[in-house]
């Protein structure tokens, strides 16, 4: 709890222009929350009204966490982009897991929270 409520910067990477996606619902939460949110999709160009950002490493800063909204497969290369980005935690939202990328970024120093929704456990505060 004390990682949600303590970030002040966060990237949503896997995020979606589509308003239904959990994605863009959980960056608009953030946003409202008074959260820097930055989004990482590749295939965006703009989302929110703010710049869509191809990966983690071409952010303008370091974020407090990394938001992740992709498949569990997917991970091991976001998680290896975050290291080398200097981001301080790892979120997995809900139902994804890939316990290769947990244990690297652990083994970096980063946080790492699993299968959990950043909206719902800032709520929870």
């Amino acid at each position: 709890m004390e990682l949600i409520r303590d970030a002040r910067t966060v990237a949503v990477v896997g995020v979606s222009s589509n308003p239904k996606r959990p994605s863009n619902e959980v960056a608009t939460y953030l946003q409202n929350q008074g959260f820097r949110v930055y989004m990482v999709n590749p295939r965006e160009t703009e989302v929110l009204g703010q710049p869509a950002y191809a990966s983690v490493s071409d952010l303008p800063e370091e974020v407090d966490i990394v938001d992740i909204f992709r498949r569990s497969e997917d991970v091991p290369p976001i998680v290896n982009d975050a290291i080398a980005a200097g981001a301080k935690t790892i979120w997995l939202q809900l139902d994804i897991s890939n316990e290769e990328a947990e244990a690297c970024a652990r083994e970096a120093g980063l946080d790492v929270i699993v299968d959990r929704c950043t909206k719902i456990e800032h709520l929870k505060l």
